[in-house]
């Protein structure tokens, strides 16, 4: 049974698929210093792949049947301007984020984890534009504005398909704040037939992504392709979740199921950081049979989310431990 077959399947029949949680979170919380920098995980990819495999490998444990590749903020003109490489040796770098996740599902699966044929499956993690901008555009979309949909399908058509060459089995288009660059992958992702994907949008309130279209739009752009297996919210607070799905819940397509994956709900601070104020504990494990009920297949975690937060959530959804945790 392929990637997507296995996928579809498990989405369905048992039940909804445990994603992982921050991977930036959990670096940091490991020592790493990526506050400020403008490849942000992946610049890990160059100066310490382990420490990225250590991190999945946790997520794994914890219970995630699905990892995502620290290649959120990894694109070819980043590596280049950044890191001092060519265009080739920065194609490598962003496939390798792929094949680091690989290599530590196939450590975790040799290891007698999970038991069972069943193996976590890899997203190939594209986010939108403005992390390259690194100026918190992706909270805004005000980018898309003055860019064609041609223009950032061509931004994004090399990360597309460093991931996709690389072997992901799905890719996740993360924190999408805009109509228009929605509309551009819609678009790109058909030029990759063979690969399936989720769509998930950053958003400014109950009702409205972030560059202030209506949710129910969003969810009409992702209706139009036959390759998006979910589409949904991550980075936002929980408490938005509910009212968002609500808010398109009948135009879902019968072929697609949502995907959710917001943060702690805690506030950013430019100065400070993170705010922290313990919600990160409760409330995605709280809310997530809810967002179960309304027909999210695909539940984890985004920024200040750890591995403990998906064991939780694990456990309230499929009432299973990290311990004894069955993946995909």
């Amino acid at each position: 049974m392929g990637p997507s077959a296995r996928l579809r399947h498990y989405m369905y029949d048992n039940g909804p698929l445990i994603l992982d949680g921050g991977l930036a979170t959990e670096l940091e919380a490991q020592g790493a210093n990526l506050q400020g920098d403008p490849l942000w995980s992946a610049r890990l990819l160059h100066t310490d792949p382990q420490a990225i495999r250590n991190a999945h490998y946790r997520f794994l444990l914890s219970g995630a049947d699905v990892i995502t590749t620290a290649t959120y903020q990894a694109s070819v003109t980043g590596f280049v301007n950044h890191l001092d490489v060519s265009s080739e040796r920065a194609r490598e770098l962003l496939m390798s984020g792929v094949q680091l996740s690989k290599e530590t599902v196939e450590r975790f699966a040799s290891e007698g984890r999970p038991a069972g044929p069943r193996r976590p499956l890899v997203a190939g993690s594209v986010g939108p534009y403005g992390a390259f901008l690194h100026d918190g555009s992706e909270y805004t979309g005000a980018y898309a504005e003055e860019m064609s949909v041609e223009e950032l399908k061509v931004w994004h058509r090399p990360q597309v398909d460093c991931l996709t060459a690389a072997g992901a089995d799905l890719v996740a288009f993360e924190t999408i704040p805009s109509i228009k660059e929605a509309e551009a992958l819609v678009e790109l992702l058909r030029e990759f037939p063979n690969s399936k994907a989720w769509l998930s949008f950053s958003c400014q309130d109950g009702r409205r992504v972030s560059d202030g279209s209506l949710f129910t739009d969003a969810v009409k752009t992702a209706n139009r392709s036959s390759q998006l297996v979910a589409v949904g919210v991550n980075c936002c607070s929980p408490a938005l979740v509910e009212p968002l799905l609500d808010s398109a819940g009948s135009l879902l397509s019968p072929d697609m199921s949502w995907v959710v994956y917001p943060n702690s709900g805690e506030e950013w601070d430019t100065e400070q950081g993170w705010l922290t104020s313990g919600k990160a504990s409760a409330l995605i494990p709280e809310l997530s049979r809810t967002w179960m009920k309304q027909g999210a297949a695909l539940i984890g975690g985004c920024c200040r989310i750890g591995p403990a937060h998906i064991a939780e959530l694990r456990r309230q959804l499929k009432g299973s431990s990290a311990s004894s945790a069955s993946a995909v």
